[in-house]
């Protein structure tokens, strides 16, 4: 008995089709971002745009209307 096994890339093509068929395009992009490792450092970009406020200084900036961009990474 011989099994043929498809390449991963068709694999990936026809599942892709699928979700895009059954979902839409949307909802499909949704569903495969969950799966998604992500990227960056976290820790240090929060400590770059908070630094050492505490929640309440944030909250307190936010109502003022105070909250300047900082730069990003």
């Amino acid at each position: 008995m011989t099994i043929h096994t498809k390449p991963l890339v068709e694999i990936n093509q026809q599942a892709f089709k699928a979700l895009y068929r059954e979902l839409g395009v949307v909802d499909a992009v949704r569903f495969l971002r969950q799966f998604t490792v992500g990227f960056g450092d976290y820790t240090t970009e929060r400590e770059m745009l908070l630094g050492e406020k505490d929640l309440d200084e944030i909250l307190a900036e936010i109502r003022r209307g105070q909250v300047k961009d900082s730069p990003r990474p």
